[in-house]
């Protein structure tokens, strides 16, 4: 299953927009690659843009969307390897998703 087929089944309920956004961010994923790395990854890359921008309101959905798949992430851990979720939550954490 690929990043973006997982999460077609986990952001049906998003809002549209918010929906749209989080599948184009993860398009570009190869099938085969660990999905909660992936979506830390877009996260990581996401949240980094957002704050290298402009930081006027048209960063707000990819802002959310940062948020969307920092939860994701964590999501997809707990589904496929729950012993490991610590780790992925003090990576995350390391890596400043994204923070300055």
């Amino acid at each position: 299953m690929t990043t973006g087929e997982w999460l077609e089944g986990h952001i049906r309920a998003a809002p549209e927009a918010l929906r749209d956004r989080i599948l184009a961010l993860a398009t570009p994923e190869k099938s085969g690659t660990d999905t909660a790395q992936a979506l830390a990854r877009i996260a990581n890359q996401t949240l980094s843009a957002v704050i290298r921008g402009a930081g006027d309101r048209g960063a707000a959905l990819d802002l959310l969307a940062a948020d969307a798949l920092i939860t994701l992430a964590l999501l997809a851990q707990a589904e496929s390897e729950p012993a490991e979720l610590g780790q992925l939550s003090v990576q995350l954490l390391a890596s400043g998703a994204g923070a300055p």
